[in-house]
């Protein structure tokens, strides 16, 4: 089984694995974070304003149902998140 995107189609020949594992695992903190934020505030609200919504519905769904290591690739892949080398130049 392939599993798409592949490495060269996500590094584009620029970066090395060693970067793309770095970079996904850091768009996929910055999700998790991110879901992290939604679920606080849902339940916040839902405990101020008792029956109105379930929490699962003030949440993102794309959040709520996909896994954040496989939203970061899919970000990388589409352009939303970018790999930023931080390599320190050698001058």
């Amino acid at each position: 089984m392939m599993i798409k995107p592949t490495i060269q189609e996500l590094t584009k020949g620029e970066y090395n694995r060693y970067e793309l594992a770095l970079a996904a695992a850091k768009g996929a903190r910055i999700i998790t974070d991110e879901y992290v934020r939604q679920r606080t505030e849902a339940e916040r609200a839902a405990g101020v304003k008792e029956g109105e919504r379930p929490i699962a519905t003030m949440i993102d769904k794309e959040l709520k149902d996909e896994k954040a290591v496989r939203l970061s690739i899919d970000r990388i892949n589409d352009g939303n998140f970018v790999i930023v080398d931080e390599t320190p130049d050698e001058d």
